[in-house]
């Protein structure tokens, strides 16, 4: 098994629409890709709570099959149709994978 996580911060304003709007906005997209192929056996999206410290706006936490499924759910037609729009609102991003 595989665990994927990734974390974004976001711009304050990008795209004509503030940093909350913009989580929004790539929160519900991420949703939408939760069953996006086989192998997939875990799929967490959360956002940063007001009041707690976090270094990051919008968190998605897998679990997968192995490598090969991380590879097909990244090169998924539909996986690439938020690239550009998290390229343009996302200040920094991090990311890690690991086996469990």
């Amino acid at each position: 098994m595989l665990r994927h996580i990734v974390m974004w911060s976001f711009h304050d304003q990008a795209e004509g629409a503030d940093k909350a709007a913009n989580v929004e906005k790539a929160r519900q997209a991420l949703w939408g890709f939760k069953a996006l192929v086989p192998g997939i056996r875990g799929f967490e999206v959360g956002t940063a709570q007001p009041g707690l410290d976090c270094t990051a706006d919008l968190v998605l936490n897998m679990l997968l099959d192995d490598a090969q499924t991380l590879s097909a759910y990244q090169q998924h037609p539909e996986h690439a149709t938020i690239k550009p729009f998290m390229k343009a609102v996302v200040r920094q991003r991090q990311c890690m994978d690991f086996e469990v």
